[in-house]
């Protein structure tokens, strides 16, 4: 089959779970073209299942913001007519359905008929799509999509309640390549980051506010007290300046290590003892689920698509928005005795192995199978 996928190339999980997919996808024998702005961050190299084709956004002064959407859905239309595309999937409903869907219409006038796959991801519904600004937009381009899924229950029921759904809604949950975790590395790297006697703990996210990071640096600052640790904050993004001058304030910046977005994080995470997500909200919680296939329990709110992730007193513990308290004292709870640790770390890395990609995968080939029928009828 012959899948075009749009996405965002970034850090983001939205982008992270396209790319992703579309390279289990070509190494299943499909052929995988990715439409968007620049090569993304997960796609290391390109073999010959998979494409990459740029979107180019000429600067043209007339425009007071450049308009990407217009350009997307002309390259998809010269994607789909130029290699024969069969199915398209988009991640995130704005702008990618709407692009898309115009792209469908500019072929349909040529008599070229191409399914359209949407997958909501999280913030373009519970932080843009309500905004009444973009509402109606987004309504429509999931009401004109052939097939909608959610990578969570609970984004499926935010979306139903936010909005005029007529489509139905498939929950396709996120996933990990549990072989690509196979850690092979050895326990003398781990002193780069903090000495023998000292817990790591682990942030990773763009640093938005949404990610509540002062909230982290404050539970860190109650653990570090009990507990000798040192706290990896993994990714950029707006608040990490005000991360690193509450550090300043608690006198701990000796303590926290801030590295900027990584592509190892797979090697930070084999390092950590656990991990904390104290986020607003989270559709689904990807880096709590790459942190569980490393070993790493986690201390979370309680928000969003997480409980569907991280099991309350199994795989860690969850605690109200904001209750940096709790989740200081749940984390302490998990830290200070070793055998506890171990149990949670083994019930994380076994936990995490339910959204293994070949469990996933099957369900959007599926989906792609269905969809293919919608194409099919419309020829015919």
């Amino acid at each position: 089959m012959k899948i075009a996928i749009v996405c965002y190339p970034t850090f983001g999980g939205s982008g992270v779970v396209a790319t992703e997919l579309g390279i289990a996808l070509a190494e299943r024998g499909h052929e995988i073209h990715f439409v968007t702005y620049k090569q993304p961050v997960r796609l290391e190299l390109l073999n010959n299942n998979i494409f990459f084709h740029e979107v180019h956004v000429p600067e043209y002064a007339l425009f007071h913001y450049q308009p990407y959407e217009l350009a997307l859905s002309s390259k998809l239309v010269d994607t789909v007519k130029l290699y024969g595309i069969d199915v398209l999937h988009v991640h995130y409903a704005i702008p990618h359905a709407y692009a898309g869907y115009m792209a469908k219409k500019m072929l349909q006038e040529e008599g070229i008929f191409i399914p359209m796959i949407t997958t909501l991801h999280g913030t373009d519904i519970t932080l843009v799509g309500k905004h009444p600004f973009y509402k109606p937009a987004v309504t429509f381009s999931i009401n004109k999509s052939d097939i909608v899924t959610s990578v969570s229950e609970n984004l499926k029921a935010a979306t139903l309640e936010l909005f005029a759904i007529e489509n139905s809604i498939e929950v396709i949950p996120n996933f990990i390549e549990t072989t690509k975790y196979q850690s092979d590395f050895t326990e003398c790297q781990r002193s780069l980051m903090a000495k023998d006697d000292e817990k790591i703990i682990t942030h990773i996210s763009n640093f938005r506010k949404v990610k509540r990071i002062p909230d982290v640096i404050k539970i860190f600052n109650i653990i570090q007290k009990k507990i000798p640790s040192k706290l990896v904050m993994v990714g950029e993004g707006p608040e990490k300046e005000k991360a690193e001058i509450l550090c300043e304030e608690y006198g701990i910046t000796d303590k926290v290590i801030f590295v900027g977005n990584s592509n190892q994080i797979d090697k930070i995470l084999c390092f950590s003892d656990l991990f904390l997500l104290p986020s607003e909200s989270e559709s689904f919680g990807l880096a709590a689920l790459e942190a569980m296939i490393n070993k790493t329990p986690v201390v979370s709110s309680n928000t969003g698509g997480i409980p569907e992730v991280n099991v309350q007193g199994v795989t860690g513990y969850l605690s109200d928005v904001g209750n940096v308290t709790e989740m200081a004292e749940n984390a302490i709870r998990i830290l200070s005795d070793d055998t506890v640790l171990n149990t949670f770390k083994e019930n994380a890395f076994k936990n995490a192995q339910r959204f293994d990609i070949k469990k996933i995968l099957p369900l959007y080939e599926a989906v792609y199978e269905k969809a293919l029928q919608f194409r099919f009828k419309n020829m015919h």
